[in-house]
């Protein structure tokens, strides 16, 4: 099993929270945080099984559009992701999120 992590960025809070929702109902998947940019900008971060983080990610977008005001600003995957982005990014799966691993 190949490990991603996937990315949604929106603009507004409630969006983003649609999203997550989505995503981790929709497959096999853990939310391991979120990131607020600024401007209004937030973005959700998962991480999963290739093909589960992509369902993922396909019900996360379909969810924003049902949120008054939502917009997704960008998505992306990461197959397989290099160990150190881990130690420099929020990516990696936290105490606080392990008990949620799928």
């Amino acid at each position: 099993m190949s490990i991603a992590v996937g990315m949604l960025e929106t603009r507004g809070f409630p969006a983003v929270v649609e999203a997550a929702d989505a995503m981790v109902k929709a497959a096999s998947v853990t939310l391991v945080g979120y990131e607020k940019i600024g401007s209004g900008r937030v973005t959700v971060i998962i991480r999963g099984d290739v093909s589960a983080v992509q369902a993922s990610m396909e019900a996360g977008i379909a969810s924003v559009k049902r949120v008054n005001g939502g917009e997704v600003l960008s998505t992306h995957i990461i197959a397989r992701p290099n160990e150190n982005l881990e130690y420099v990014l929020p990516i990696s799966y936290t105490e606080a999120v392990h008990q949620f691993r799928a």
